[in-house]
């Protein structure tokens, strides 16, 4: 472990007999089932947090049904027995601690020593990741070392200063080290998120926290296996791995990498910009989650899941298109012509049709504005108490009433909550009025602070700028999967032109578009949506797959197209011939 990683105790779990690495102990038949239980709602034990925390990581990023094909066409989740290290590290000049994990399987191989590092995708706790880079490595006999990048469900209660110790159990402030601590809050602040109030920009950070967990990995394999260690970059080669935000967050640790630790890079739908090359993601978010809405009221949209109940369009999108005539933003005059006018202005700014399609999904179940009021006070390094446009986290209450928390929901946080409120008990308050369009406010606030002058919209952009991505080693071996039809993470913004930038600048990286993919493998179980796609996930699974070869057998690096034969899943089950997945 270099000089400007910090880490606390260590705390190691052993897990066999019935507690395994991968799936707690549940299998897939149990990870697809409801919540697991606790015997105690209002205090809950590490091993049943920890076990109701894999269990949602697990359905928060795979399609698990009967029909998906997980378990059968792609993918498993054996018993493996092993041991778990985990604890609180810090960056250098990071104010704020975050969580990193090591899992070591009993059967680790020892005669071909592998490190798979990943972070986690979205905002998600540490186990976000599990079902890739967990899913793939621990039952090939890898180590899998896990970040949290700065994020997690690591929830502080301002009301009664309660957050999240090690073993996931909540804690009073001064008692024990917590994963997070809102220490300056006001008491009437509401729920302080790490995400978005540590005052750290975590995303900055990304390939540094990255970097960080591979060492802490390489640590815990000196710690499990004392008699073979150094564990080091020369002797043990690791694999870095990521989904969404976990995938932008590997490959900026490949332009991190000064010290060549990585051995190669699998980056899914990556969440990645670099300067003056496609969009950075706040900027396309905002415009979305202020425009979209009235542009699926267009006939376009006919038909699409999501965007409309039935076959009617929902009243909320001809109101958006209306508000935005009123606030200066539309010109025309007709409900029609409104949504013609917001969905051309989307196509202009770089938005294809297959994108705007599946973004009805994102719309539809409000993830842009959770997403964009987060990351704008990320951005922005404010407290809680203190998110731009008003926004602020609170407890829900029955009837959907913000108020002080309840036991019972405080104590599931760390093992539900997405680290971007609202979910699990926790609601996004503020940036609404009592309009028939109430949550446009907030949206143009939130827009306004990218497109504006202001010291606010200075202050956004500078963090922003902050995240761009760095060029990596010539040599080092990059894969990108992306799908073709992702509407959160529009390829045509993040992985096409970061793809562009690589091949320019002398990189050979492989890059597979997936036909009829998405973003959200876990939407697919939505009815209608999942006929006309096919998961993201095989196709990781097959490239981490490519990349073993190439490195342990010598095998040359896949093809761009050889994923190009896939087609939607249609009604039934999905197919291997739907998949068409490449062989390895």
């Amino acid at each position: 472990m270099s000089a400007p990683d910090t880490f606390g105790d260590v705390r190691v779990t052993t897990h066999r007999n019935g507690d395994d690495l991968l799936s707690a102990g549940l299998g897939l038949r149990g990870l697809t089932g409801t919540s697991t239980a606790f015997a105690q709602p209002t205090s809950p034990t590490p091993a049943e947090l920890r076990r109701r925390a894999i269990q949602s990581s697990w359905k928060g990023i795979a399609d698990l049904g009967p029909i998906g094909g997980f378990g059968t066409l792609y993918g498993q989740v054996p018993d493996v027995p092993g041991r778990e290290y985990t604890a609180f590290a810090t960056l250098s000049g990071a104010r704020a601690s975050h969580r990193v994990l090591a899992q070591v399987p009993d059967d680790f191989d020892h005669a071909q020593r592998c490190l798979v590092v990943t972070a986690s995708s979205g905002s998600r706790g540490i186990y976000g990741a599990i079902a890739l880079a967990g899913g793939w490595g621990l039952p090939r006999g890898c180590a899998v070392a896990y970040t949290d990048k700065g994020a997690g469900a690591g929830y502080f209660d301002t009301g009664d200063r309660t957050g999240v110790a090690l073993d996931g159990t909540r804690a009073k402030a001064g008692e024990a080290s917590l994963e997070f601590e809102a220490q300056d809050a006001p008491h009437d602040a509401g729920i302080a998120v790490k995400h978005a109030h540590s005052g750290d920009n975590p995303e900055a950070d990304w390939g540094r926290h990255v970097l960080q967990a591979a060492r802490f990995g390489l640590a815990m394999l000196d710690r499990a296996f004392p008699d073979e260690a150094p564990f080091t970059p020369e002797n043990t080669r690791i694999i870095a791995t990521g989904l969404s935000n976990g995938g932008g967050a590997v490959l900026r640790a490949a332009g991190d990498d000064t010290d060549g630790m990585l051995a190669a890079v699998v980056a899914l739908e990556p969440n990645i910009h670099v300067e003056g090359h496609g969009r950075p993601f706040y900027d396309y978010a905002t415009e979305a989650a202020l425009l979209l809405p009235a542009a699926l009221a267009a006939r376009e949209f006919d038909g699409v899941p999501f965007a409309r109940v039935g076959a009617v369009s929902p009243p909320a999108w001809a109101l958006r298109g209306a508000a935005l005539r009123a606030h200066g933003r539309l010109k025309a005059f007709m409900p029609g012509p409104q949504a013609d006018e917001a969905l051309a202005m989307l196509r202009a700014s770089g938005w294809d049709d297959d994108a705007l399609k599946v973004g009805a999904s994102s719309t539809s179940l409000d993830l842009w504005r959770a997403v964009t009021a987060a990351y704008a006070s990320a951005y922005m390094r404010r407290p809680a108490g203190a998110m731009p446009c008003g926004f602020s986290y609170r407890a829900q209450h029955a009837g959907g009433i913000a108020g002080p928390a309840e036991a019972v929901i405080r104590a599931a946080w760390w093992a539900e909550g997405s680290g971007v409120p609202p979910g699990a008990g926790v609601i996004l308050a503020g940036g609404t009025d009592f309009s028939l369009d109430p949550t446009l406010p907030g949206h143009l606030s939130l827009r306004d602070l990218w497109t504006g002058q202001g010291e606010d919209a200075v202050s956004l952009r500078a963090g922003v700028a902050a995240t761009a991505a760095t060029l990596p080693r010539a040599a080092l071996p990059i894969v990108i999967v992306h799908g073709a039809q992702d509407g959160l993470i529009p390829m045509a913004f993040s992985s096409e032109p970061y793809v562009k930038w690589l091949r320019a600048s002398g990189r050979s990286p492989v890059f597979w578009k997936v036909p009829y993919a998405q973003h959200f493998d876990s939407f697919l179980a939505f009815p209608d949506f999942g006929d006309g796609h096919v998961p993201l996930l095989p196709y990781g699974y097959a490239a981490l797959d490519r990349a073993w070869a190439h490195l342990m057998e010598g095998r040359a690096l896949p093809e761009d197209a050889a994923v190009r034969d896939a087609r939607p899943r249609g009604a039934g089950p999905l197919t291997a011939e739907a998949l068409a997945l490449p062989r390895t």
